[in-house]
């Protein structure tokens, strides 16, 4: 059987000749054909790069797009003209294959990252054997060229198409501790709105066919929108929010328990500060980070926290007080801004998130899709009366009651008392969701009618939702209807 020819993606870096490998020069020198694209203009900036690095004799397949960012008239439009030109391209370089010649296709940086390399990789290898060269990528080079780390620590870097929808690019560049924007050109301007949009635009420095003698870095928002090439990108190096940050305190929220749940802004937060503070358990939801103090303390020590957390912010430090949940909802934040009144040098943000009850409801259904009160049966900062009160008052308006702070290990007959009272407004029948540890390794949700509420079952890792008259419930669903009867 004829030897046939093996495929060579081979990657010759972002543009600096000298930063093409040995392996890639080799290869290159040593194929019997070797393959590189174009636009329409002919002028191709691979084989450009690799010109040092070609011999006499060789069989060069010149890929010519028939169209990049212009017009066309295919009957199938962009999508439809690309489409045949690959297929050509594939036919070429398989006549070559199986002729028994070696094909060395180029690509600029890598084969394998966002290259044009890969549409002929996938379906060329169907048949033939291929080898991957790897090579330099844009982004390395763009790092070099602004002489800054991108990453360091557990920092993560995201590379992200400039060619995403503004309000997405704008998202994931908000989540990232550092990134790349690779593909401009004509989408340079929705790539600086996104920038500006998730307010990194000052911290993001734009860089223009890295390690070529035109190479320019520039600051993002200074480009001139109508001038930036394909062949440029957006970066947005770490560490630099977080040195950046000064003295201040943010109650973050947690959300209810799993990580997934927790906001990127509170992820920000809590990889900003210097400072932890907060109950132990909360706190060992946090991943350790290098250089962060953490100081964690009883559950019932709000006071000192917050004090705590002003005495570490008026030091100059960033500190993160951390609640479960939503901090505002029976939490951190109120103690952290009631302390802050003594400390006028000292600025409080508070950073929120899922609360208890929208996670509980959620396994459930939409038990909260109206009306609803939110009521802490805890009496350890006010008084019973006052919680039976209002109880009664929430029951005979007929809303739903989502209830926090239902038991502990001292406060043991709240729960019947709560339901006696609620029975005096509500149909025995009436859904009570019992949520425990949701979303935490032991998590366990249950839905009992309102008069075989067991105070047995509830305890202070537990989240009550009391349902209306007009909450429904069947085979474990529970939802409320938006609209009330006349």
């Amino acid at each position: 059987m004829p030897r046939r020819g093996t495929l060579f993606g081979v990657g010759l870096g972002p543009g600096d000749p000298e930063l093409v490998t040995v392996k890639a020069a080799r290869v290159i020198g040593q194929a019997d054909v070797v393959a590189y694209h174009s636009a329409r203009h002919g002028r191709s900036i691979a084989r450009g790069i690799a010109s040092a690095y070609l011999r006499p004799g060789q069989i060069e397949e010149h890929l010519v797009y028939p169209v990049t960012t212009e017009t066309t008239d295919h009957p199938g439009g962009y999508a439809g003209a690309i489409e045949d030109f690959y297929a050509e391209a594939t036919a070429r370089i398989a006549a070559h294959l199986d002729a028994g010649r070696d094909v060395a296709l180029l690509a600029e940086g890598d084969p394998l990252f966002y290259s044009s390399y890969m549409h002929l990789h996938t379906r060329l290898t169907e048949r033939f054997d291929a080898v991957i060269v790897p090579g330099v990528t844009s982004v390395s080079a763009a790092s070099a060229a602004i002489g800054t780390p991108l990453v360091a620590g557990d920092e993560v870097l995201s590379v992200l198409p400039g060619t995403l929808p503004v309000p997405e690019l704008a998202r994931r560049l908000s989540e990232a501790d550092a990134a790349v924007v690779l593909k401009l050109g004509r989408s340079y301007p929705a790539v600086r709105e996104a920038l500006s949009m998730s307010g990194q635009l000052d911290d993001a420095l734009y860089v223009e066919r890295a390690s070529t003698a035109s190479q320019r870095v520039l600051p993002a928002g200074t480009v001139d929108e109508t001038s930036v090439p394909y062949f440029s990108l957006a970066m947005v190096p770490g560490g630099r929010r977080r040195e950046s940050r000064c003295g201040g305190v943010a109650v973050v929220g947690l959300g209810p328990g799993r990580f997934d749940w927790m906001t990127p802004e509170c992820r920000r937060e809590l990889a900003a500060a210097t400072d932890l503070i907060g109950y132990g358990p909360y706190l060992d939801r946090v991943p350790v980070r290098d250089g962060q103090r953490r100081h964690a303390s009883d559950n019932t020590d709000e006071v000192m926290r917050a004090r705590l957390a002003c005495t570490l912010a008026e030091q100059g430090r960033a500190v993160a007080v951390v609640s479960s949940g939503d901090p505002g909802v029976f939490a951190m934040a109120t103690a952290v801004l009631e302390e802050a009144k003594q400390w006028p040098g000292v600025s409080v943000r508070v950073i929120p998130a899922m609360t208890a009850a929208q996670a509980v409801a959620s396994r459930v259904g939409a038990p909260l899709g109206h009306d609803y009160a939110v009521i802490s049966l805890s009496d350890r900062l006010k008084p019973w009366d006052v919680i039976a009160t209002r109880l009664s008052a929430a029951a005979a308006a007929d809303m739903v009651l989502a209830i926090y702070n239902p038991a502990s290990k001292s406060r043991t007959w709240q729960v019947a008392a709560m339901r006696d009272l609620l029975l005096e407004h509500r149909d025995p029948g009436t859904p009570v969701v019992i949520g425990r540890d949701v979303s935490g390794p032991d998590e366990r949700v249950t839905v009992v009618r309102l008069a075989d509420l067991d105070p047995a079952d509830v305890d202070m890792r537990c989240l009550l939702i009391v349902g209306s008259s007009q909450t429904q419930w069947y085979a474990d669903r529970v939802f409320t209807p938006r609209r009330y009867p006349s």
